[in-house]
């Protein structure tokens, strides 16, 4: 490999290196849930006159909602906002007993991407093509886990949703925004696949 190439692949990696740990430790996600207004004067009214209340009961109290313009609320309120980034959404699961999946998102977003720019740079700075052999098949046969970036995002937003969805049941209304640490950790993606497969492909003689 000539020395131009090997420094094109050195600063992809550095590159990509110094955009993982932003891209694990912002924010990638916020959630905002809201909540029609009028949704919530109805939950209230039903909360008032309960199970057992009769026919009478609830046409007294449909009368006095409507009088006090109950019927007529407009607009959202803001009910649920929660922002996480990959490294949050971690800790939060390990406190809440799912060490598992706190595990194997530290797996697939931390310790396989480290893993891979090492082997990268090991087989950078070997000048033998027998030693340097091995390592670029490890890293190439590691690449088949590059969907496990998706599969990151996917958890997240799914363990956010999921809890949101409980706090407030059906009556909220979920809004999904990208933060920027989402951005940080797909251009490390971009950037490392760049790098991987500029090793690998053989020089023009």
């Amino acid at each position: 490999m000539s020395v131009q190439r090997k420094l094109v692949c050195l600063v992809l990696m550095i590159i990509s290196l110094g955009l993982l740990y932003p891209g694990v430790t912002q924010p990638v996600l916020t959630l905002t849930g809201t909540v029609e207004k009028a949704k919530i004067a109805e939950l209230g009214i039903e909360m008032i006159v309960g199970e057992g209340a009769d026919n009478e009961t609830r046409q007294m109290l449909a009368a006095i909602s409507s009088f006090l313009g109950f019927d007529r609320i407009e607009g959202q309120l803001e009910a649920y906002h929660n922002t996480r980034s990959i490294w949050g959404t971690v800790d939060e699961l390990a406190r809440t007993g799912n060490l598992p999946v706190a595990l194997l998102i530290v797996f697939f977003s931390l310790v396989i991407p480290l893993f891979k720019l090492s082997l990268q740079l090991a087989s950078l700075f070997l000048s033998s093509a027998e030693m340097r052999a091995p390592l670029l098949w490890l890293n190439a046969a590691l690449s088949k886990w590059s969907m496990s970036d998706v599969f990151v995002m996917g958890v997240l937003v799914a363990y956010m949703a999921g809890s949101a969805s409980g706090q407030m049941g059906d009556m909220l209304t979920m809004y999904a925004s990208l933060e920027p640490g989402f951005y940080y950790f797909l251009a490390y993606c971009l950037f490392a696949i760049a790098a991987g497969s500029l090793m690998r492909e053989p020089e023009a003689v």
